[in-house]
């Protein structure tokens, strides 16, 4: 989901799709998200302790969020190089780290 929310703002930097109209950006972005739930989706699924799998719903969701943000921070690094992680984003990213880590106790 970062590059479909994200992706569409380079394509406009860079002068591809500033002339589309909004409906244009939308579906655009929705065909990159989905491939996305194309994935996504039975992975949630077999994952779930309900169907058989390891994790508890707030644990696929607390996972699912790290791993967005570490994709959306290298996402950001690649595509917008002007932007730049600060130290309260790395804290951020370990406070969540942490979270991973707390939804996981016992």
């Amino acid at each position: 989901m970062t590059l479909a929310w994200y992706g569409h703002l380079k394509l406009t930097e860079t002068g591809i799709s500033r002339t589309w109209p909004l409906l244009g950006v939308i579906v655009f972005s929705w065909g990159i998200a989905f491939f996305e739930y194309c994935c996504q989706v039975p992975a949630n699924r077999l994952g779930y302790v309900g169907n058989g799998g390891p994790f508890s719903l707030v644990q696929l969701k607390v996972i699912q969020e790290c791993i967005s943000l570490f994709v959306f921070a290298i996402i950001a690094n690649i595509m917008f190089q002007g932007q730049q992680l600060h130290w309260n984003h790395i804290l951020a990213f370990i406070l969540i780290v942490l979270a991973v880590y707390l939804v996981f106790m016992k």
